[in-house]
């Protein structure tokens, strides 16, 4: 069975090799956003290093310096087995051990405002990934939501604190398991945070994750929430990587 699959006595068979001419940063911040990629290229004085690769195309990795810091920045894909691939490679073109995990989510409560900043304290695994990376739990905790939480609360950003819920089947959030992860305490629904904290406490690497409250599915139909080319409150919102490099630069300077 797949909850059995976590195995921790027997080398993987494909590993990832570290490059010596790897870049060292002092955190990486990846976005699931093509505008917000496009904003940054455009913002800030980007020097790309590498690519990361896959069948359906290319992503490219970049570095560049703040207030005196150096970071690392790509676009990532959608799902757990796609975003957590550049994480393991990330030693053929950078080095660090800080990760700024953010995007849209799904909400589970209709109390929470469009847009709201939402932590994850912890992720109910509904997802194959993690699995290999953690034993069998049905929730993996978020080891840094209370270092994002004190970054929220002195930068005085409004924020709601809850369990989310990753899953591989986005169009398999059905009205029970809906009911049943609300009950639990989750207010919001992803596709990847459970496995990339399971790879980050794998490979010893420290993430910081909030999400930007999208659509609701506390209702009697989904809705999402917003208007047709609306980018303020969406995970297109470039305000949410100001928070996002203001964090990195937090979590950095501890």
């Amino acid at each position: 069975m797949i909850i059995d699959t976590f195995d921790k006595e027997s080398p993987a068979k494909i590993n990832v090799t570290k490059s010596e001419n790897a870049v060292r940063v002092d955190a990486v911040i990846y976005t699931f956003s093509h505008e917000i990629e496009e904003h940054v290229l455009e913002k800030y004085d980007c020097e790309k290093i590498g690519e990361y690769k896959m069948a359906t195309g290319s992503h490219s990795a970049y570095v560049f310096n703040y207030h005196g810091k150096k970071y690392g920045f790509f676009k990532t894909w959608v799902g757990a087995p796609a975003c957590i691939a550049p994480i393991e490679e990330l030693t053929t073109v950078m080095e660090t051990d800080k990760f700024i995990h953010f995007g849209g989510a799904g909400c589970l409560d209709k109390e929470i405002a469009r847009g709201r900043v939402m932590i994850p304290t912890e992720a109910y695994r509904d997802e194959g990934t993690s699995y290999h990376y953690a034993p069998a739990s049905d929730y993996i905790r978020i080891k840094n939501w209370k270092i994002v939480r004190n970054f929220m609360e002195d930068n005085k950003i409004p924020y709601v604190l809850g369990k989310t819920w990753t899953t591989d089947a986005y169009y398999r959030e059905t009205v029970n398991n809906f009911q049943k992860r609300k009950a639990d305490g989750c207010i919001s629904v992803e596709m990847e945070g459970s496995a990339v904290q399971a790879v980050c406490d794998f490979r010893g690497y420290e993430v910081y994750m909030f999400f930007t409250s999208g659509d609701l599915l506390d209702a009697p139909e989904w809705t999402m929430r917003k208007e047709k080319g609306q980018k303020v409150h969406t995970q297109h919102d470039t305000g949410h990587f100001d928070i996002a490099l203001a964090l990195a630069e937090y979590v950095v300077n501890l």
